[in-house]
């Protein structure tokens, strides 16, 4: 019996904000919004820009029964939310999750504040789905699904961000962004949840060079990915999360350097699809 689908799929990589630009045609200007599919269930990590062309994606498919999880709500994470075709459809199902924040129903609550008056017209109470909302806290194991397990844990970010590793069909993808490392260290936290896994999508706002510049920002750089990779034996290492103003060339550039240090990495953009 052959193995069963386990993949991801960008509609979104960029971070802070959207760059669509004649500079970013190939790997897109879209934010963070990335898909997974576990055999016939689908995963959705992210609600960023690119989340509202997933939607129409999943619309003409009927694919109807959805989990969506947050790493954390900044704007360039969660803009897309209000704008996915499927929250308006009597027929969906989703199940929205979140780890980071202690509030009281923490995920419900960022959301209906996200589409408050000044700054959206209409609340959450228009969706017409079935939403189930879920809180957790950043290091708890979750089984969203038959055959799904998720290991998280808590991010270096300002006010708090959440990895996930999905563990399907004994194989795992991880989703770690967005994070600011500490030079000259490997986050454990990291390290241990990556362990041996088959890819990495991975916080790469910037370059070692650049680092010093953006101390205290929360994000990482490709080399930090490349090293945490190698030290936790993961093979394939998603570059994600790019720099608004990060070219296609500079990105061609980066994805040319990183290969050297590790043959199974890539740049990620929009619309590509990876295997696991």
């Amino acid at each position: 019996m052959g193995k069963k689908e386990f993949s991801a799929r960008f509609w979104g990589t960029r971070g802070a904000v959207s760059s669509p630009t004649r500079q970013s045609v190939k790997y897109g200007g879209n934010t963070a919004c990335v898909e997974v599919r576990c055999g016939d269930k689908t995963l959705i990590f992210d609600a960023g820009s690119g989340f509202r062309q997933l939607g129409l994606d999943l619309q003409q498919q009927c694919n109807f029964d959805l989990e969506l999880f947050f790493t954390h709500f900044h704007y360039d994470h969660i803009c897309g939310l209000p704008f996915f075709a499927p929250l308006y459809n009597p027929e969906c199902k989703i199940r929205i999750w979140s780890g980071h924040l202690e509030r009281k129903n923490a995920t419900r609550e960022s959301i209906k504040d996200y589409m408050a008056h000044p700054f959206f017209p209409v609340g959450p109470e228009v969706f017409n789905a079935a939403i189930a909302y879920n809180d957790f806290r950043s290091g708890d194991t979750l089984a969203p699904c038959e055959e799904i397990e998720i290991l998280t844990c808590p991010l270096n970010h300002p006010g708090g961000a959440t990895a996930y590793r999905i563990n399907f069909d004994g194989r795992s993808l991880c989703y770690v962004t967005d994070t600011e490392h500490k030079p000259d260290e490997l986050d454990q936290n990291i390290l241990q949840l990556i362990e041996g896994a088959e890819l990495m999508i991975y916080d790469a706002t910037y370059a070692d060079s650049e680092y010093p510049n953006y101390v205290d920002f929360g994000h990482s750089t490709w080399e930090q990915g490349i090293r945490l990779c190698k030290a936790a034996n993961v093979e394939r290492f998603g570059i994600f999360h790019h720099r608004p103003s990060r070219t296609d060339t500079k990105l061609d550039s980066i994805e040319r350097a990183a290969k050297k240090k590790l043959a199974g990495s890539f740049a990620t953009r929009d619309g590509l699809k990876i295997n696991i």
